[in-house]
């Protein structure tokens, strides 16, 4: 990282950053084009969470190349200052991570994500029956490295 001084190195406040974002962006490769995504998703060890449509262009993509790269972020706020377009900052804290995608297949470990991701919006505790868990993919994405960022903090 560039900037040393903005840097996060404390796995626990990355952590917080995760758990703290209200949408994940996936970035994937389709080709040679790349594809970014937001998406809803469930954080826990290390593992991103998502669900999706059983068919569509995510799972198209991961099929191909399961190579990810996920961005996470949190508190961002525009700091205007003044009339000089280069003395404007913002204030945030990010993480990116990178790893591997692979559509989950297992119906327990299906709806072990589904609480997880589910856990990531709200603190109730929530039913699936096997009808709904039929209707939604789940990727599982396993994250091999993370860092962190933040800025006015």
């Amino acid at each position: 990282m560039h900037r040393k001084d903005k840097e996060i190195t404390d796995i626990s406040e990355m952590e917080s950053v995760i758990k703290s974002a209200e949408i994940c962006r996936i970035g994937l490769c389709d080709g040679d084009m790349p594809y970014v995504v937001p998406v809803n998703f469930g954080y826990r060890e290390m593992k991103v969470y998502v669900h999706c449509a059983i068919k569509g262009r995510k799972l198209d993509i991961i099929a191909a190349n399961s190579n990810v790269c996920v961005e996470f972020e949190t508190g961002y706020e525009l700091e205007r200052k003044g009339d000089i377009a280069c003395d404007w900052g913002a204030k945030y804290k990010s993480v990116i991570g990178f790893g591997t995608a692979e559509l989950v297949e297992d119906t327990e470990e299906k709806l072990e994500a589904l609480k997880i991701l589910m856990a990531h919006y709200d603190s109730r505790e929530f039913v699936f029956t096997e009808k709904e868990t039929s209707k939604v993919a789940i990727i599982k994405i396993s994250l091999s490295e993370i860092t962190g960022k933040k800025a006015h903090y």
